[in-house]
């Protein structure tokens, strides 16, 4: 138990830090879709970091609750993205 308690615990150390440089590239990035990108990737970060912790906790609920996240977030996206299009156009 142990022994999976420390790969969870690397895991969600690493997936950390890959939200902390995706962050810094949220704020500082030059033009809107290096933003949204690494939005996205802050997403996907946390439905991975949902799906170890419903495996490490061996409960489905979290599983379920990514998934859905996931959805959302892929919508969200394509929203954002068909925004930037007719603001694009507009110009």
């Amino acid at each position: 138990m142990t022994q999976l308690f420390n790969i969870f615990l690397i895991t969600s150390v690493l997936l950390l830090l890959f939200m902390l440089i995706s962050l810094f590239r949220l704020v500082l990035g030059p033009t809107v879709p290096d933003r949204v990108v690494a939005l996205d990737t802050i997403n996907t970060l946390i439905i991975a970091g949902m799906i170890l912790f419903g495996a490490a906790m061996e409960e489905v609920i979290y599983i379920d609750v990514a998934i859905v996240y996931a959805l959302l977030s892929y919508i969200a996206t394509l929203y954002i993205a068909k925004h930037m299009e007719r603001r694009s156009k507009d110009k």
